[in-house]
Protein backbone atom coordinates (compact mmCIF):
# COMPACT_ATOMS: atom_id res chain seq x y z
CA UNK A 1 0.00 0.00 0.00
CA UNK A 2 1.01 3.62 -0.48
CA UNK A 3 -0.49 6.89 -0.38
CA UNK A 4 0.23 9.86 -2.79
CA UNK A 5 0.05 13.47 -1.18
CA UNK A 6 0.00 16.29 -3.63
CA UNK A 7 0.50 19.86 -2.76
CA UNK A 8 -3.17 20.93 -1.57
CA UNK A 9 -5.00 24.17 0.20
CA UNK A 10 -6.57 22.80 2.72
CA UNK A 11 -9.65 23.93 4.00
CA UNK A 12 -13.21 22.83 6.27
CA UNK A 13 -14.13 21.92 9.43
CA UNK A 14 -12.96 18.67 11.02
CA UNK A 15 -13.24 16.68 14.56
CA UNK A 16 -10.37 15.48 16.37
CA UNK A 17 -10.08 11.67 16.69
CA UNK A 18 -10.33 10.53 20.19
CA UNK A 19 -7.54 10.01 22.45
CA UNK A 20 -6.17 6.50 23.11
CA UNK A 21 -4.44 8.05 25.85
CA UNK A 22 -7.94 8.65 27.51
CA UNK A 23 -9.64 5.25 25.50
CA UNK A 24 -7.29 2.90 27.44
CA UNK A 25 -7.28 4.42 30.88
CA UNK A 26 -10.74 4.11 30.54
CA UNK A 27 -10.62 0.72 29.47
CA UNK A 28 -8.71 -0.29 32.41
CA UNK A 29 -10.99 1.68 34.56
CA UNK A 30 -13.68 -0.40 33.20
CA UNK A 31 -12.28 -3.67 34.23
CA UNK A 32 -11.54 -2.94 37.60
CA UNK A 33 -14.86 -0.99 38.66
CA UNK A 34 -17.34 -3.77 39.68
CA UNK A 35 -20.37 -3.10 37.52
CA UNK A 36 -21.46 -1.40 34.40
CA UNK A 37 -18.96 1.21 32.48
CA UNK A 38 -20.78 3.43 29.76
CA UNK A 39 -18.01 4.85 27.61
CA UNK A 40 -19.42 7.79 24.89
CA UNK A 41 -16.76 8.51 21.67
CA UNK A 42 -14.91 5.63 22.13
CA UNK A 43 -11.60 5.23 19.94
CA UNK A 44 -11.01 2.48 17.52
CA UNK A 45 -7.49 2.67 16.81
CA UNK A 46 -6.07 -0.59 16.78
CA UNK A 47 -4.40 0.47 20.36
CA UNK A 48 -7.82 1.21 21.18
CA UNK A 49 -8.94 -2.13 20.05
CA UNK A 50 -6.13 -4.06 22.06
CA UNK A 51 -7.08 -2.64 25.16
CA UNK A 52 -10.71 -3.91 24.68
CA UNK A 53 -9.26 -7.24 23.18
CA UNK A 54 -7.00 -7.01 26.93
CA UNK A 55 -10.26 -6.24 29.18
CA UNK A 56 -12.29 -8.90 27.67
CA UNK A 57 -9.64 -12.02 28.00
CA UNK A 58 -9.17 -10.21 31.56
CA UNK A 59 -13.15 -11.59 32.09
CA UNK A 60 -15.04 -8.15 31.17
CA UNK A 61 -17.76 -8.07 28.68
CA UNK A 62 -17.86 -5.31 26.09
CA UNK A 63 -21.26 -4.34 24.36
CA UNK A 64 -21.29 -1.95 21.75
CA UNK A 65 -24.50 -0.01 22.08
CA UNK A 66 -24.43 2.33 18.84
CA UNK A 67 -24.85 5.75 19.26
CA UNK A 68 -20.90 6.15 19.91
CA UNK A 69 -20.97 4.41 22.81
CA UNK A 70 -19.85 1.06 24.47
CA UNK A 71 -21.28 -0.34 27.71
CA UNK A 72 -18.42 -2.81 29.46
CA UNK A 73 -19.65 -4.68 32.64
CA UNK A 74 -16.70 -6.16 34.74
CA UNK A 75 -16.80 -8.41 38.27
CA UNK A 76 -13.15 -7.29 38.62
CA UNK A 77 -10.33 -9.06 37.18
CA UNK A 78 -10.94 -12.39 36.26
CA UNK A 79 -8.99 -13.91 33.61
CA UNK A 80 -10.62 -16.45 31.09
CA UNK A 81 -7.95 -17.05 28.67
CA UNK A 82 -4.30 -17.80 29.60
CA UNK A 83 -2.63 -15.71 27.12
CA UNK A 84 -3.11 -11.36 26.89
CA UNK A 85 -2.22 -9.42 23.65
CA UNK A 86 -1.33 -6.27 24.22
CA UNK A 87 -0.74 -5.75 19.86
CA UNK A 88 1.57 -2.96 19.32
CA UNK A 89 0.68 -0.23 22.25
CA UNK A 90 3.55 0.80 24.45
CA UNK A 91 0.81 2.18 27.06
CA UNK A 92 -1.31 -1.01 26.76
CA UNK A 93 1.51 -3.26 28.22
CA UNK A 94 3.10 -0.70 30.28
CA UNK A 95 -0.53 -0.54 31.93
CA UNK A 96 -2.23 -3.63 31.88
CA UNK A 97 0.97 -5.86 33.12
CA UNK A 98 0.94 -4.36 36.79
CA UNK A 99 -3.14 -5.05 36.79
CA UNK A 100 -2.67 -8.28 35.37
CA UNK A 101 -0.37 -9.42 38.24
CA UNK A 102 -3.17 -8.93 40.37
CA UNK A 103 -4.53 -12.72 39.63
CA UNK A 104 -3.25 -15.61 41.28
CA UNK A 105 -3.20 -17.42 37.64
CA UNK A 106 -0.19 -17.79 35.79
CA UNK A 107 -0.35 -15.28 32.44
CA UNK A 108 1.41 -14.91 29.36
CA UNK A 109 1.40 -10.84 28.29
CA UNK A 110 2.82 -10.75 24.69
CA UNK A 111 2.88 -8.33 21.84
CA UNK A 112 2.95 -7.50 17.77
CA UNK A 113 5.59 -5.35 16.01
CA UNK A 114 7.86 -3.32 17.38
CA UNK A 115 6.44 -3.62 21.02
CA UNK A 116 8.19 -7.02 20.67
CA UNK A 117 11.52 -5.49 20.88
CA UNK A 118 10.93 -2.91 23.45
CA UNK A 119 12.50 -3.06 27.11
CA UNK A 120 10.34 -4.27 29.52
CA UNK A 121 13.20 -4.50 32.28
CA UNK A 122 11.27 -2.80 34.51
CA UNK A 123 8.91 -5.38 35.57
CA UNK A 124 11.53 -7.92 36.01
CA UNK A 125 12.93 -5.56 38.47
CA UNK A 126 9.83 -4.23 40.56
CA UNK A 127 6.88 -6.82 40.21
CA UNK A 128 9.16 -9.43 42.22
CA UNK A 129 9.45 -7.10 44.97
CA UNK A 130 5.60 -6.71 45.08
CA UNK A 131 4.99 -10.94 45.61
CA UNK A 132 4.79 -11.77 42.06
CA UNK A 133 6.48 -14.28 39.88
CA UNK A 134 7.72 -13.45 36.62
CA UNK A 135 9.77 -15.01 33.53
CA UNK A 136 10.64 -12.98 30.93
CA UNK A 137 12.55 -13.02 27.54
CA UNK A 138 15.51 -11.16 28.64
CA UNK A 139 14.05 -7.93 29.90
CA UNK A 140 11.39 -8.24 26.36
CA UNK A 141 8.42 -9.88 26.00
CA UNK A 142 6.58 -12.69 26.12
CA UNK A 143 6.35 -12.07 29.79
CA UNK A 144 4.84 -14.43 32.02
CA UNK A 145 3.42 -13.30 35.13
CA UNK A 146 2.13 -14.78 38.43
CA UNK A 147 0.47 -12.75 41.06
CA UNK A 148 -1.01 -11.86 43.19
CA UNK A 149 0.67 -8.41 43.72
CA UNK A 150 0.89 -7.26 47.52
CA UNK A 151 1.13 -3.44 47.14
CA UNK A 152 4.39 -1.94 49.57
CA UNK A 153 6.28 0.54 49.52
CA UNK A 154 8.62 0.46 46.23
CA UNK A 155 11.17 3.64 44.70
CA UNK A 156 10.85 3.19 40.85
CA UNK A 157 12.47 5.25 38.27
CA UNK A 158 10.16 6.82 36.47
CA UNK A 159 12.84 8.26 33.33
CA UNK A 160 11.99 6.16 30.54
CA UNK A 161 8.19 6.10 30.34
CA UNK A 162 5.30 7.62 32.92
CA UNK A 163 3.08 4.57 31.56
CA UNK A 164 4.67 2.15 34.19
CA UNK A 165 3.45 4.13 37.13
CA UNK A 166 0.03 4.50 35.53
CA UNK A 167 -0.48 0.67 35.84
CA UNK A 168 0.95 0.67 38.98
CA UNK A 169 -1.36 3.57 40.69
CA UNK A 170 -4.16 1.80 38.78
CA UNK A 171 -3.16 -1.88 40.24
CA UNK A 172 -2.52 -0.30 43.44
CA UNK A 173 -5.85 1.61 43.84
CA UNK A 174 -7.55 -1.39 42.63
CA UNK A 175 -5.91 -4.51 45.58
CA UNK A 176 -6.78 -2.17 48.39
CA UNK A 177 -3.56 -0.62 49.05
CA UNK A 178 -3.45 1.38 52.01
CA UNK A 179 -0.08 3.19 53.86
CA UNK A 180 2.30 2.89 51.71
CA UNK A 181 3.50 4.90 48.94
CA UNK A 182 5.24 4.41 45.42
CA UNK A 183 8.32 6.88 45.59
CA UNK A 184 9.42 8.21 41.69
CA UNK A 185 12.67 9.26 40.81
CA UNK A 186 13.25 11.49 37.83
CA UNK A 187 9.22 11.09 36.43
CA UNK A 188 8.72 12.30 32.87
CA UNK A 189 5.32 13.02 31.19
CA UNK A 190 3.92 14.18 33.84
CA UNK A 191 0.89 15.27 32.42
CA UNK A 192 0.06 11.92 31.36
CA UNK A 193 -0.14 11.02 35.46
CA UNK A 194 -2.44 13.77 35.82
CA UNK A 195 -5.04 12.13 33.14
CA UNK A 196 -4.60 8.89 35.14
CA UNK A 197 -5.61 10.19 37.95
CA UNK A 198 -8.27 12.20 36.52
CA UNK A 199 -9.40 8.52 35.50
CA UNK A 200 -9.24 6.86 38.36
CA UNK A 201 -11.04 9.71 40.28
CA UNK A 202 -14.25 9.41 37.33
CA UNK A 203 -14.34 5.85 37.68
CA UNK A 204 -14.47 6.08 42.10
CA UNK A 205 -11.12 4.59 42.22
CA UNK A 206 -8.80 5.16 45.18
CA UNK A 207 -6.65 8.39 44.20
CA UNK A 208 -2.93 8.73 45.93
CA UNK A 209 -1.92 11.81 47.69
CA UNK A 210 0.18 13.20 44.70
CA UNK A 211 3.58 14.90 46.93
CA UNK A 212 4.92 16.51 43.77
CA UNK A 213 4.95 13.57 42.03
CA UNK A 214 8.12 12.44 43.86
CA UNK A 215 5.92 10.13 45.92
CA UNK A 216 2.08 8.55 45.40
CA UNK A 217 0.81 7.94 49.04
CA UNK A 218 -2.25 5.59 49.45
CA UNK A 219 -3.67 6.37 53.04
CA UNK A 220 -6.09 3.93 54.29
CA UNK A 221 -8.65 2.33 51.81
CA UNK A 222 -12.06 3.85 51.10
CA UNK A 223 -15.17 2.34 49.61
CA UNK A 224 -15.95 3.66 46.33
CA UNK A 225 -18.33 6.08 46.31
CA UNK A 226 -19.67 5.15 42.62
CA UNK A 227 -22.31 2.61 42.62
CA UNK A 228 -22.62 2.09 38.70
CA UNK A 229 -22.94 2.62 35.94
CA UNK A 230 -19.76 5.48 35.60
CA UNK A 231 -20.79 7.91 32.41
CA UNK A 232 -17.10 8.27 31.06
CA UNK A 233 -16.85 10.59 27.87
CA UNK A 234 -13.34 9.39 25.74
CA UNK A 235 -11.54 13.30 25.00
CA UNK A 236 -10.43 14.41 21.52
CA UNK A 237 -7.09 13.52 21.37
CA UNK A 238 -4.20 16.18 21.48
CA UNK A 239 -1.63 14.33 19.71
CA UNK A 240 -3.63 13.00 16.63
CA UNK A 241 -5.42 17.12 16.68
CA UNK A 242 -1.53 18.31 16.44
CA UNK A 243 -1.22 17.00 13.24
CA UNK A 244 -4.52 18.31 11.71
CA UNK A 245 -3.62 21.61 13.45
CA UNK A 246 0.29 22.00 11.74
CA UNK A 247 -1.27 21.02 8.44
CA UNK A 248 -3.46 23.94 8.93
CA UNK A 249 -0.27 26.44 10.20
CA UNK A 250 1.18 25.30 7.19
CA UNK A 251 -1.51 24.54 3.96
CA UNK A 252 -4.85 26.39 5.16
CA UNK A 253 -7.56 27.87 7.29
CA UNK A 254 -9.46 25.11 8.84
CA UNK A 255 -11.48 24.41 12.21
CA UNK A 256 -10.44 21.59 14.08
CA UNK A 257 -13.10 20.32 17.19
CA UNK A 258 -13.85 18.77 19.84
CA UNK A 259 -10.60 19.47 22.04
CA UNK A 260 -10.46 20.21 25.33
CA UNK A 261 -8.65 22.77 26.12
CA UNK A 262 -8.29 22.55 29.53
CA UNK A 263 -7.38 18.97 28.82
CA UNK A 264 -4.50 17.15 30.79
CA UNK A 265 -3.21 15.75 28.02
CA UNK A 266 0.79 16.24 27.54
CA UNK A 267 0.62 17.10 23.74
CA UNK A 268 -1.97 20.27 24.27
CA UNK A 269 1.11 22.18 24.80
CA UNK A 270 1.15 21.68 20.46
CA UNK A 271 -1.04 25.51 21.01
CA UNK A 272 2.39 26.91 23.03
CA UNK A 273 4.66 25.92 19.84
CA UNK A 274 2.25 27.18 17.18
CA UNK A 275 1.82 30.80 18.96
CA UNK A 276 5.50 30.46 19.21
CA UNK A 277 5.98 29.86 15.38
CA UNK A 278 3.41 32.74 14.82
CA UNK A 279 0.56 30.39 13.12
CA UNK A 280 -2.56 32.59 13.12
CA UNK A 281 -5.02 31.00 15.60
CA UNK A 282 -8.13 32.06 17.27
CA UNK A 283 -8.84 29.29 20.33
CA UNK A 284 -12.91 29.13 21.35
CA UNK A 285 -14.17 26.04 23.98
CA UNK A 286 -14.85 24.16 21.36
CA UNK A 287 -12.66 25.05 18.32
CA UNK A 288 -9.65 25.86 17.12
CA UNK A 289 -9.60 28.17 13.74
CA UNK A 290 -5.81 28.35 12.52
CA UNK A 291 -4.20 29.12 9.15
CA UNK A 292 -0.69 30.35 7.93
CA UNK A 293 0.93 33.12 9.06
CA UNK A 294 5.34 34.18 8.55
CA UNK A 295 5.94 30.87 10.42
CA UNK A 296 9.35 31.61 12.09
CA UNK A 297 11.87 28.92 14.05
CA UNK A 298 10.70 28.56 17.66
CA UNK A 299 12.06 26.45 20.76
CA UNK A 300 10.48 23.91 22.51
CA UNK A 301 10.67 21.76 25.17
CA UNK A 302 9.04 18.33 24.68
CA UNK A 303 10.44 16.35 27.06
CA UNK A 304 6.90 15.59 28.86
CA UNK A 305 5.27 15.33 25.95
CA UNK A 306 7.93 13.11 23.14
CA UNK A 307 5.00 12.47 20.51
CA UNK A 308 4.97 16.15 19.88
CA UNK A 309 8.21 15.55 17.98
CA UNK A 310 7.04 14.82 14.61
CA UNK A 311 4.23 17.08 14.12
CA UNK A 312 6.59 19.64 15.54
CA UNK A 313 9.39 18.64 12.98
CA UNK A 314 7.06 18.81 10.24
CA UNK A 315 5.57 22.54 11.25
CA UNK A 316 9.33 23.33 11.97
CA UNK A 317 10.51 22.35 7.76
CA UNK A 318 8.56 25.67 6.66
CA UNK A 319 9.60 28.18 9.64
CA UNK A 320 12.12 30.66 9.05
CA UNK A 321 15.22 30.51 11.12
CA UNK A 322 16.79 27.27 13.33
CA UNK A 323 13.93 25.41 15.39
CA UNK A 324 14.91 23.57 18.40
CA UNK A 325 13.41 20.64 20.01
CA UNK A 326 14.41 19.30 23.04
CA UNK A 327 14.00 16.03 24.58
CA UNK A 328 15.54 13.75 21.60
CA UNK A 329 16.67 11.31 24.55
CA UNK A 330 12.90 9.84 24.68
CA UNK A 331 12.77 9.13 21.42
CA UNK A 332 14.78 5.97 21.23
CA UNK A 333 12.21 3.42 22.25
CA UNK A 334 8.79 4.23 20.41
CA UNK A 335 7.32 2.67 16.82
CA UNK A 336 10.81 3.48 15.69
CA UNK A 337 13.89 5.26 16.84
CA UNK A 338 12.23 8.16 16.18
CA UNK A 339 15.14 10.58 16.49
CA UNK A 340 17.09 8.55 13.87
CA UNK A 341 13.54 8.53 11.41
CA UNK A 342 12.66 12.26 11.61
CA UNK A 343 16.40 12.77 10.68
CA UNK A 344 16.16 10.47 7.92
CA UNK A 345 12.82 11.41 6.34
CA UNK A 346 13.85 15.41 6.69
CA UNK A 347 16.89 15.04 4.96
CA UNK A 348 14.89 13.13 2.00
CA UNK A 349 13.33 16.75 1.39
CA UNK A 350 16.81 18.62 1.49
CA UNK A 351 15.86 20.00 5.54
CA UNK A 352 19.15 21.09 7.10
CA UNK A 353 18.55 18.81 10.69
CA UNK A 354 21.19 17.99 12.66
CA UNK A 355 20.79 15.90 16.37
CA UNK A 356 22.83 17.20 19.26
CA UNK A 357 22.48 15.45 22.26
CA UNK A 358 19.06 15.91 23.43
CA UNK A 359 18.39 18.54 21.31
CA UNK A 360 16.67 18.68 17.63
CA UNK A 361 18.04 21.99 15.36
CA UNK A 362 15.78 22.17 12.13
CA UNK A 363 16.28 25.11 9.37
CA UNK A 364 13.12 25.18 7.87
CA UNK A 365 13.00 26.26 4.17
CA UNK A 366 10.07 27.53 1.95
CA UNK A 367 10.72 25.29 -0.93
CA UNK A 368 10.52 22.29 -0.20
CA UNK A 369 10.90 19.37 -2.71
CA UNK A 370 8.18 16.84 -3.55
CA UNK A 371 10.57 12.90 -2.02
CA UNK A 372 9.48 9.38 -1.60
CA UNK A 373 8.92 8.95 1.80
CA UNK A 374 8.62 5.96 4.42
CA UNK A 375 6.87 5.78 7.54
CA UNK A 376 8.84 3.39 8.98
CA UNK A 377 6.17 1.57 9.92
CA UNK A 378 5.32 4.43 12.63
CA UNK A 379 2.05 6.02 12.46
CA UNK A 380 3.45 9.78 13.88
CA UNK A 381 6.39 9.54 10.86
CA UNK A 382 3.46 8.53 8.77
CA UNK A 383 1.61 11.37 9.48
CA UNK A 384 4.50 13.56 9.71
CA UNK A 385 5.25 13.32 6.31
CA UNK A 386 1.86 13.64 4.90
CA UNK A 387 1.59 17.22 7.08
CA UNK A 388 4.66 18.14 5.17
CA UNK A 389 3.35 17.05 1.78
CA UNK A 390 0.47 19.47 1.66
CA UNK A 391 2.88 22.70 1.04
CA UNK A 392 5.95 20.49 -0.82
CA UNK A 393 6.43 21.28 -4.63
CA UNK A 394 5.61 18.17 -5.74
CA UNK A 395 3.68 15.26 -4.91
CA UNK A 396 5.21 12.76 -2.36
CA UNK A 397 4.60 8.92 -2.32
CA UNK A 398 4.52 7.83 0.94
CA UNK A 399 5.39 3.86 1.37
CA UNK A 400 2.99 1.98 4.50
CA UNK A 401 0.66 5.01 5.28
CA UNK A 402 -1.24 1.75 7.18
CA UNK A 403 0.83 2.52 9.54
CA UNK A 404 -1.84 5.34 10.99
CA UNK A 405 -4.14 2.61 11.47
CA UNK A 406 -2.21 2.25 14.96
CA UNK A 407 -3.63 5.76 16.62
CA UNK A 408 -5.88 7.70 14.01
CA UNK A 409 -7.25 5.03 11.37
CA UNK A 410 -9.00 7.98 9.66
CA UNK A 411 -6.38 10.28 9.24
CA UNK A 412 -5.97 10.14 5.35
CA UNK A 413 -10.19 10.25 5.51
CA UNK A 414 -9.68 13.17 7.26
CA UNK A 415 -7.62 14.82 5.20
CA UNK A 416 -9.24 14.67 2.03
CA UNK A 417 -12.50 16.22 4.44
CA UNK A 418 -10.17 19.31 4.46
CA UNK A 419 -9.51 19.28 0.63
CA UNK A 420 -6.31 17.45 0.40
CA UNK A 421 -5.77 15.65 -2.59
CA UNK A 422 -4.67 12.22 -1.19
CA UNK A 423 -4.91 9.47 -3.23
CA UNK A 424 -4.85 5.30 -1.63
CA UNK A 425 -3.15 2.68 -3.99
CA UNK A 426 -2.50 -0.86 -4.09
CA UNK A 427 0.75 -0.51 -6.06
CA UNK A 428 3.96 -1.71 -5.48
CA UNK A 429 6.49 0.73 -3.90
CA UNK A 430 8.63 -0.15 -7.09
CA UNK A 431 5.56 0.78 -9.51
CA UNK A 432 5.13 4.11 -7.07
CA UNK A 433 9.07 4.81 -7.76
CA UNK A 434 8.84 4.53 -11.62
CA UNK A 435 5.75 6.56 -11.67
CA UNK A 436 7.29 9.37 -9.76
CA UNK A 437 10.69 9.13 -11.27
CA UNK A 438 8.01 9.93 -14.79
Amino acid sequence: MIATIKPSLIKGIIQAPASKSSMQRACAAALLFKGESLIKNPGHSNDDKAALGVIRALGAQVVDLGDETLKIISGGIDPIEGVVNCGESGLGIRMFTPIIALSKKNITINGEGSLLGRPMNFFDEVLPDLGVEIISNKGKLPIKIKGPMIPGDIQIDGSLSSQFLTGLLMAYAASGAHNVSIKVNNLKSRPYIDLTLRVMRDFGMQVPENKNYEEFYFSEQKESSKTGPVHYTVEGDWSGAAFLLVAGAIAGKIIVKGLDIDSTQADRSVLNALKDANAQMNIGNDQIEIQPGGLKAFYFDATDCPDLFPPLAALASYCEGITKIKGVERLKYKESDRASTIEQELLKRSVDIKLDGDLMHISGKKDIPAAIADSHNDHRIAMMNSVIALGARGATILHHPNAVKKSYPDFFSDLKKLNADVEMQESSFADAFENFEQ
